[in-house]
C-alpha cells in the first residue's frame, strides 16, 4: 500500500546506476512497485537488482537503449508501470519524451513538456527570462548561427568568452575562448560535441567572468501554482565544466544576496508556469552581483546536499507533486540546518586531463552510512566500468553542524573509501578539501586551474612511502608462502651476506626498481636512487601499519599481477611485471597514443601534412567527453591508423609522425 500516493502504483525509472538506485529507495519507502530498464552490458548491475522488475531496452550505446523511447515505453506497457521518472541525464530534459509519456497515458514525474522546452534551449530561455527582469550576462543568444555572425558577436562581447551549446548541460558543448584566433577551432569542437550529445548544435555566447562562483537554487512548484526555493548550493569546484564538489548552503553569502537569489529563482519558475523540481543556476561575481546562467528542469546530481540541510526528500516531493498534491511546506516553513558537502567519485585519470577510465572494480569499500553520511552508488566489487556511460562511480554526502566539521567529515569519508582496479579521482578530491583557499571560502570556478599542481600531482613522499610499503608487503607475503625456507622464499637471503631483496613495479608508464634490506625489524629501501627506512612495520594480509616518523595505515589490494596501495593521501596502482622482462612499461607510449577507449570523431590531418607542435591532429570521444590529440612536436604526418567512426582501445597508436628534419644548412 502506497503512503499517500493515489495515482501512482508502479514506477519505471528511465535511467541507470546510482540515479536509478536513489529513486528506487524513495519509491519503495512510499510503497510503490518499481521497474528498472537496462542495456545489454548492464544486465548484472546493481540498479537492476534494486527494482522489483527489470527489462532490457537495447545494446550498449545510450542512443539505442537508455534513450530508446519506443523500447522504454514497451517496457512500461509490459510491466504495467503507470508512471515514469526520468532521473537526471539521458532523457530527463527531453520535452518530446515527456510528451510521449503523457500521450501514452502514463504519469510523467517532472515538469510539463512546455516548460522543459522553454528552458531546454538556453538561447530561448535567456530571451524569456530577460523579459522577466532576471539579470543576465552580456552575450549573444540570437537565431542567426552563421560563423560570421557568431564571430562578430564574439568581437562585440570581447574575450575571454564562453561558448555554450544552447541545448546543452553537464559541461557538454562548452568552451572557454581566450582569443579571436582560437575561436574557429573552439566553435567547431563545441558544435560537434553538442550535436553528438543533444542533436542540436545551436550555440550561444556569454561574457566569461574570470573568477565567479557557481551558485544554484533549488526550486519546487506544485500544480496549484505555489512555488518555493529550498536553500542554495555552491557548485564552483569544477573540472571540464563539470561539478565535482558541491555544498549547501552556499558559504559566505549574506542574507540579502541569498534572499535575492532565491526570489529570482522562484520568479524564473513563475515566468514559465513551472511545476515540479528545478534548479536555477547563477554566476556570482566577487562584487556580489549575480547573473542567470541556466535552468535545469529536473532533479540535480547534487540534490542530496539540499536534502541533508532541509531534512526533506526531494524525490518524495516530486512524486507527491505529480500526484496532484500541494507542496509539503510553505516558504516560511522551510528551514536550513547545518552544512552538507558532496563529492563525486569518478573513474578517471586525473593526471591525464581527467580522461575517463575503464576497467573492472576489483575491490570496493565505502564508509558506513548513517543519518549524517550517505553513499549514493550503482556499483559493486566485480563490476566493469565501460566506456559507454558517464564515469561517475558514486557520490559521498555528509552533514555536520558547521562547514568546517562537514569538510573534516568528508575527508574522513574519502579516506575510508577504497576503490581499486580502476583509476579514480579520490586523491584529487582529498586535496581539494584540504586546499586552504577552499577551506577559507576564497575560491571560484577557477580553483582547480589556479592550484593545478598541488591538486593534481602526487606528493613525492606519499608515493615513496607507498612503493616502500608495497615492497615490504610483497617480501612478507613471499616469506609466508614459502614457510620461511631461505632457499625458496625469494626474500634475498644470501650466505654470509645481508639479505637484499629486489622488486620491480610498473606504474603510470614508469618502471620502479626497489631493493629492500631487512635489519633488526627495520627495512631499508632503495627506490630507484632514493632511500627510505620503515621502522617496525606491522604487516598483515590487508596491508601495512607504520608508526613513528611515517605513521599511517596502508591497505593493499592484490589482484592477479597488480597491487593497489591505498593510504589516507594516495591510491597507487602497481603492476608486477616479470622480473626478466626488460621492456619498460609505457616506453612505447607518446602523445600519439589513445589516452582512453573511445571513438574517432574527427580527423584534422592527412598523410604528408606538415604540422607544428600542439596542432590538432584528431579528436576522440568517450563517455560523452572529447579529447583532442595534438602534435607533440613539429613534423610530418607519416600515416593514419584509423578513420572517423573507428573504435580505439586505450594505448593504441593513432598515427605516425616523422621528425621535423627541416633545418638551415650549416654551410
Amino acid at each position: 500500500m502506497s503512503l499517500g500516493i493515489q495515482t501512482i502504483s508502479k514506477l519505471l525509472v528511465a535511467n541507470r546506476g546510482e540515479i536509478a538506485c536513489r529513486i528506487f529507495k524513495t519509491a519503495k519507502r512510499l510503497g510503490l512497485q518499481t521497474v528498472a530498464i537496462y542495456s545489454e552490458p548492464d544486465s548484472h548491475t546493481l540498479h537492476r537488482e534494486c527494482a522489483d522488475e527489470a527489462y532490457c531496452v537495447g545494446p550498449a550505446a545510450a542512443a539505442d537503449s537508455y534513450m530508446n523511447i519506443p523500447a522504454i515505453l514497451a517496457a512500461a506497457r509490459e510491466s504495467g508501470a503507470n508512471a515514469i521518472h526520468p532521473g537526471y541525464g539521458f532523457l530527463s530534459e527531453n520535452a518530446g519524451f515527456a510528451q510521449t509519456v503523457i500521450d501514452a497515458g502514463l504519469q510523467w514525474i517532472g515538469p510539463q513538456p512546455a516548460a522543459i522546452k522553454a528552458m531546454g534551449l538556453k538561447s530561448q530561455a535567456k530571451r524569456l527570462l530577460e523579459s522577466a527582469g532576471i539579470p543576465l550576462l552580456p552575450g549573444f543568444h540570437g537565431h542567426n548561427q552563421q560563423d560570421d555572425t557568431l564571430r562578430n558577436a564574439a568581437r562585440r562581447i570581447g574575450f575571454p568568452l564562453m561558448l555554450k551549446a544552447s541545448a546543452g548541460g553537464g559541461g557538454k558543448g562548452m568552451r572557454v575562448v581566450e582569443s579571436e584566433q582560437a575561436f574557429a577551432e573552439a566553435l567547431a569542437g563545441a558544435r560537434r560535441e553538442a550535436m553528438k550529445s543533444f542533436a542540436d548544435d545551436t550555440m550561444l555566447l556569454e561574457k566569461y567572468l574570470p573568477s565567479p562562483r557557481h551558485v544554484e537554487v533549488q526550486i519546487f512548484f506544485d500544480t496549484q501554482g505555489s512555488g518555493v526555493y529550498l536553500a542554495d548550493r555552491d557548485c564552483s569546484v569544477q573540472r571540464r565544466h563539470q561539478k565535482v564538489v558541491e555544498e549547501a548552503p552556499a558559504p559566505g553569502l549574506n542574507s540579502t544576496t541569498r534572499e535575492a537569489m532565491g526570489s529570482a529563482a522562484v520568479a524564473a519558475g513563475k515566468a514559465i508556469g513551472y511545476t515540479g523540481a528545478g534548479t536555477v543556476e547563477f554566476l556570482l561575481n566577487p562584487d556580489g552581483q549575480f547573473y542567470f546562467m541556466e535552468m535545469n528542469t529536473r532533479l540535480q546530481v547534487e540534490h542530496p546536499v539540499t536534502e541533508m540541510v532541509t531534512g526533506q526528500d526531494l524525490v518524495e516531493w516530486q512524486l507527491r507533486v505529480a500526484d496532484g498534491q500541494p507542496l509539503p511546506l510553505t516558504q516560511e516553513q522551510i528551514t536550513v540546518t547545518g552544512h552538507s558537502v558532496e563529492t563525486r567519485l569518478y573513474a578517471e585519470q586525473v593526471q591525464q586531463e581527467f580522461m575517463p577510465a575503464t576497467g573492472q572494480v576489483t575491490s570496493l569499500r565505502f564508509p558506513d552510512e548513517s543519518h549524517q553520511i550517505r553513499v549514493e552508488t550503482g556499483i559493486r566489487t566485480g563490476d566493469r566500468i565501460s566506456p559507454y556511460y558517464d564515469p561517475m562511480l558514486a557520490k559521498l554526502v555528509v552533514w555536520k553542524a558547521t562547514r568546517n566539521k562537514a569538510i573534516a567529515s568528508m575527508v574522513t569519508a574519502l579516506q575510508e573509501t577504497r576503490i581499486s582496479g580502476v583509476s579514480t579521482n579520490r586523491d584529487f578530491l582529498l586535496r581539494v578539501l584540504r586546499n586552504p583557499e577552499f577551506c577559507a571560502v576564497n575560491f571560484s570556478t577557477g580553483l582547480i586551474e589556479q592550484h593545478r599542481s598541488s591538486l593534481i600531482d602526487d606528493n613525492p613522499l606519499d608515493r615513496l612511502l607507498s612503493l616502500a610499503v608495497a615492497a615490504v608487503w610483497q617480501l612478507h607475503c613471499a616469506t609466508d608462502q614459502c614457510n620461511s625456507d631461505p632457499w625458496l622464499s625469494g626474500n634475498g637471503w644470501r650466505m654470509n651476506l645481508p639479505a637484499v631483496t629486489r622488486f620491480r613495479f610498473a606504474t603510470k608508464g614508469e618502471v620502479i626498481n626497489i631493493q629492500v634490506l631487512a635489519d633488526n625489524h627495520c627495512y631499508h629501501c632503495l627506490i630507484n636512487d632514493e632511500k627510505l627506512t620503515l621502522e617496525q612495520p606491522t604487516v598483515t594480509l590487508d596491508g601495512v601499519t607504520l608508526t613513528g616518523q611515517y605513521a599511517g595505515q596502508f591497505f593493499i589490494d592484490s589482484h592477479q599481477s597488480t597491487l593497489t596501495v591505498i593510504s589516507d593521501h594516495l591510491t597507487l596502482p602497481l603492476s608486477v611485471p616479470d622480473f626478466n622482462d626488460q621492456q619498460e612499461s609505457g616506453s612505447g607510449l607518446s602523445g600519439l597514443n589513445a589516452p582512453m577507449n573511445g571513438t574517432i570523431v574527427s580527423i584534422q590531418v592527412k598523410s604528408g601534412d606538415q604540422v607544428s607542435e600542439n596542432a590538432p591532429l584528431l579528436i576522440m570521444e568517450a563517455m560523452k567527453m572529447e579529447h583532442t590529440i595534438r602534435a607533440p612536436r613539429n613534423g610530418e604526418v607519416a600515416d593514419l591508423f584509423y578513420k572517423k567512426g573507428d573504435l580505439v582501445e586505450e594505448g593504441a597508436p593513432l598515427l605516425a609522425m616523422n621528425e621535423d628534419v627541416h633545418h638551415e644548412s650549416a654551410g
